[in-house]
């Protein structure tokens, strides 16, 4: 049985670490997939084939997502090409980490921008397909440094933070209209980015984990599973952590 059968759902960032996982959840349940990029054509194309052979419709569009023109653009070639619009993941994020002193005006934007703008901007464009359906579910990956914030990264705690904000305020406006918005925040996920680091620091950071590991992608996609599909019909507003027990809310 596959959850999502008939679904069509657009994941953004989605061609590395845990958007692919994303991505690749969602098509494996049966859902039909739009997903963004911003540089490589070549990798997003292997992508699309990889989508495909799982026996739904695939498709990449390169896209900013947080100019408010190219996410109108956007949502509205998917919803021709796919014919719905059903669930939304915005997953598109960057880190520019410094320590506040040395953080630059430009470091600080580009973070809120790739980050929070993207997210605002993305949803503004789906409210609309998702009104006249009346059904949608919005996932925002934010992240447990929006919670708990973190030395070095304001910017990034500050635009995730925002993420969930936003979340809950998406959720009470839209709900009437049986569009429901959650969001998911990861721990310490093992992706390309986390591979860069020292084992000295990864040691670290096992060492505030509960279950002493990092976790993956796929237990990233497994909630955004959940969040995606009717298992979870009634829940809305909320944020959960994937993260071993690192924060407990």
């Amino acid at each position: 049985m596959t959850l999502l059968a008939g679904k069509t759902a657009l994941v953004t960032g989605a061609t590395r670490g845990i958007g692919k996982g994303i991505a690749l959840k969602l098509a494996q349940q049966g859902s039909n997939v739009a997903f963004t990029f911003v540089s490589s054509v070549e990798k997003a194309k292997t992508f699309e084939a990889e989508l495909s052979a799982l026996g739904v419709k695939a498709k990449g569009y390169q896209s900013n997502a947080a100019h408010f023109a190219e996410a109108e653009i956007l949502v509205n070639e998917i919803v021709t090409e796919f014919g719905n619009l059903d669930i939304l993941v915005n997953n598109a994020g960057i880190t520019k980490d410094n320590l506040l002193m040395r953080m630059t005006e430009e470091m600080w934007d580009e973070v809120m921008d790739t980050n929070l703008k993207s997210a605002f901007a993305m949803i503004k464009a789906v409210q609309r397909p998702m009104m006249k359906n009346r059904f949608g579910s919005i996932i925002n990956i934010t992240s447990v440094v929006g919670i708990t914030g973190n030395a070095g990264q304001a910017n990034y705690a500050a635009s995730k933070a925002g993420m969930i904000g936003l979340t809950k305020s998406i959720a009470k406006e839209l709900g009437s209209r049986n569009i429901r918005c959650n969001a998911i925040a990861p721990g310490f996920i093992e992706t390309e980015m986390t591979e860069a680091l020292s084992d000295e620091v990864r040691a670290e950071w096992v060492k505030g984990i509960p279950l002493k590991r990092g976790g993956s992608p796929e237990d990233v996609a497994n909630a955004v599973l959940y969040l995606a599909s009717d298992l979870s019909t009634y829940v809305s507003g909320q944020t959960i952590c994937v993260d071993g027990g690192m924060v407990m809310q």
